[in-house]
This record gives structure tokens, sequence and C-alpha cells, in this order.
């Protein structure tokens, strides 16, 4: 969340929850009192998968770590959700260990544009699992990658098919029926083969003792990840979001002018389904902050703009999606404009909710939460940091006004989340 590290927390009913020991900490690993952090450790993104039982965490070197949860591996494997099915009293908060890391972006050079491109992980998005293998996208500024984890058995061959108690010193296996064929050796250093076998050759009871079949065995499983696809050179601008598609076959990428709508199988073309950009540049009045796909219909697709709006498109309309189902955006206090109302008014981060009924988008100043049925207006408004309001000035001086903060919300749909400066968390009920 851009380094940020409050969170607002709301639980419209039901019990409090459990008190959690919150701990900030940007990168990974004990760190010793006065220890430097070093750039490329510190994490970028960060992505749980549906089910809670993974996460994956990117870094500014380009690395991706996934983890594993391993608390309810106690109780036969059953997810949390089960455990709280059955009344389950869940006495500890989840645990995860390390699963595996592989290195998913390098840094590059754009020769054309005379352009640095970083390999820092912006963001991180899992896809469906497949016979037992986890996939995931991944993506820098410019180029997104497919990825594959999956365990593999490393297998060994444990016996040889040679005896040892029967090979020579040089290694070539004693016996006393000679199995190698006549060659007659020509005079440029070919050889001419005759028959293999001579009619000669009887074979013992039971076969050769010296010979045997080799033995393979799986002595350990090892996690390997593969790049089934690279998916470049479809953004002039640097990539902002990366969603899946519920029919689990496509996803889209988007940048400041434009969403590309991708099959996960084919990565030498995309579909251009949104683009605000002008004819001319200098008539360009907002851009594309965030896109995200409606959880369960596979035809609808959210996206929010630098001037406060998100739009709601259908797919079904057209193959360019010009014009919006609906549009959401809150409508401007009389006499509340300034010169800041613009600046602060852009959304950063937008977010579905699990049953696609709700969007949960983030400005500078608020976290607001929107129903895709009531476009007069948001349901509900969280205030992030009020108290910074009267220093909008300060904070466009040092252009900390211009800070990204993503949100997200919980699986059960009742929490809510958001970063900020201070190391507190505010709970919100």
């Amino acid at each position: 969340m851009n380094g940020a590290d409050e969170v607002v927390a709301a639980a419209p009913g039901g019990p409090p929850p459990a008190p959690l020991d919150w701990k900030f900490s940007q990168v990974f690993g004990e760190r010793t009192a006065g220890e430097e952090v070093q750039e490329v450790d510190i994490i970028s993104a960060i992505e749980f998968d549906k089910t809670g039982d993974h996460l994956a965490t990117g870094d500014r070197g380009g690395r991706v770590v996934l983890f594993e949860r391993t608390d309810t591996k106690d109780h036969g494997g059953s997810s949390r959700r089960d455990l709280e099915r059955m009344d389950y009293s869940v006495s500890r908060h989840p645990e995860f260990r390390y699963k595996t890391e592989f290195q998913s972006h390098e840094p590059e050079f754009d020769y054309l544009k005379s352009l640095e491109i970083e390999e820092k992980i912006n963001k991180i998005r899992w896809c469906q699992t497949a016979n037992g293998a986890l996939f995931l996208l991944s993506t820098n500024d410019k180029t997104i990658k497919f990825w594959k984890v999956q365990e593999k058995k490393v297998k060994k061959v444990s016996e040889m098919n040679v005896d040892p108690l029967k090979t020579v010193a040089n290694g070539s296996v004693a016996s006393s029926s000679s199995l190698s064929s006549p060659k007659t050796h020509l005079a440029n250093g070919g050889c001419q083969s005759f028959s293999s076998l001579s009619n000669d050759i009887s074979f013992p009871p039971g076969g050769i003792p010296s010979l045997r079949l080799p033995q393979v065995t799986s002595h350990e499983t090892s996690l390997v990840a593969r790049c089934r696809r690279v998916y470049a050179h479809a953004h002039d601008y640097h990539i902002n979001s990366i969603s899946n598609n519920s029919d689990g076959e496509t996803f889209i990428s988007a940048d400041d002018l434009r969403i590309n709508l991708w099959n996960l199988e084919i990565s030498s073309q995309s579909f251009n389904i949104v683009d605000v950009k002008p004819t001319n540049m200098e008539d360009l009045t907002e851009v594309i902050t965030s896109a995200e796909f409606h959880p369960t219909h596979c035809n609808t697709l959210a996206y929010s703009s630098s001037k406060g709006s998100i739009r709601l498109i259908d797919l079904r309309q057209s193959a360019l999606c010009d014009s919006h189902a609906k549009l959401f955006e809150e409508q401007e206090a009389p006499g509340a404009r300034s010169f800041f109302t613009e600046i602060i008014a852009s959304i950063s981060d937008i977010k579905f909710a699990k049953d696609g009924r709700y969007i949960l988008s983030r400005d500078y100043m608020t976290l607001k939460l929107w129903d895709i049925n009531m476009d007069s207006g948001p349901v509900t408004t969280f205030q992030v940091h009020e108290y910074l309001r009267p220093r909008l000035c300060d904070l466009y001086e040092n252009d900390s006004i211009f800070d990204k903060f993503e949100c997200c919300l919980g699986g059960d749909g009742l929490r809510v989340a958001t970063g900020s400066y201070r190391f507190v968390f505010i709970p919100c009920n």
C-alpha cells in the first residue's frame, strides 16, 4: 500500500473480532536494530488467493515469494471457513510458512523510448488452480507474466544396470560370453558393424547375472516455478491494474489510457476494450487509475478515473466500450470546491466485494463503499485521515498529495482496509 500502514476496519454486525497484535514491516525476516533495509527487499505487492490458504508477495527486486497457511492442517485440512461453520473455536490467528520464491522480472531497457523498465512487481493476481498446481499473474510497469508453480518429485536412479561385483577396474563388464558386436575398423577411423549376436552364444538360465534393470525411486518433492506466458508490448504507459475474469480464461490489464483484454493462453495479441486517449493529447482531462472484473459476471467490469468517478461497463454492448452502463460519482457540495478538490478526488484503487454487489473505492482522503444498484452516491464513507485536510497545501508542496493507496475487503464482506501514513489502526463499526 505504498509503504502505508494505517488500516480502517468496518464490522457492521456481529461480535467484535479478537484483537490482533499488528506490526508494521516493509520487508520479511528478522532485522536487527539499526540494520539498513535494502531497496530491492521492500514489498511492493501482496495478494491472498480466494481460499486464504496461500499468500503471494512481490518486491522491488522483481521476486515473488509464496507462503502457505499451516494453522488449519491440524484439523484434517479443513479451511477456516469450514471450521467456523462447524462452530469450531478458532483460538489462534492464521499462520503462514514460507513455500517457495522465484525471480519474476528482471530490469529491462526500452531502446525505442530510451526508457529503463525496473523490475519492481506492481501487481499479483491468483488464477484458478488445476491438478494441484498454483497459477498466478505478476506484472511490472510493462510486462505481465503467467506463472505455474507445481510440486515435482525428484527421481533418482538407485540401482544401475551394472553389477559392481562383476565389473573390472576399467569399468567394463566381466563376462565369459562376449555380447559386443564384431567390428571391422576402417582406415579413415570409421567402423563397420556385423551381426550383434552370433548363433553360438547361449544365455544361462535366468539371464545374465551381471545385468539388471535400473531402479528409479522418488526421494523428495520440490516446488518448481515455470513461466508459461509473457504478455508484452501492449501498453505505452505504465500498467496500473490487472484483474482475472471469473470465466477462468481471460484477464484485463490497464494503463493510464487503455484497458486490454487478454486470453491466458494467447500472449501474441490482446483486444483493446477501453480507450480514453483523445485525438489531441492537450484535450486529455482524466486518466484510468484502476480496473477490476466483476467476481461472478464475466461480462462486467469497472474502472475508476482521476476525476473521482467509477464506470461500470458491459462487454456485451460493443467490442470497444466507449460508453458505460452505469456511472458512480459523488456530487460536489455547493461552495466546497477548492484548488485541491480534483486532486484529492482522484480514485487510486477499487475492489469488488466477494458477491459483486458493492464496490470499494479509495481516494486520497476517504474510503467509499458503493452499491452497484444505487448510482446516486456512496452507501457509506470512511474518513481515513481527515486531520490532514488543513495541511493540503504542505502536502502539495512536497508531492505527498499525489501518493496512491490501495484498499481491500475481507472475505466475509464485513471489514475493509486501506493505508495511510501513521502506525495506527482505526476500527470503525
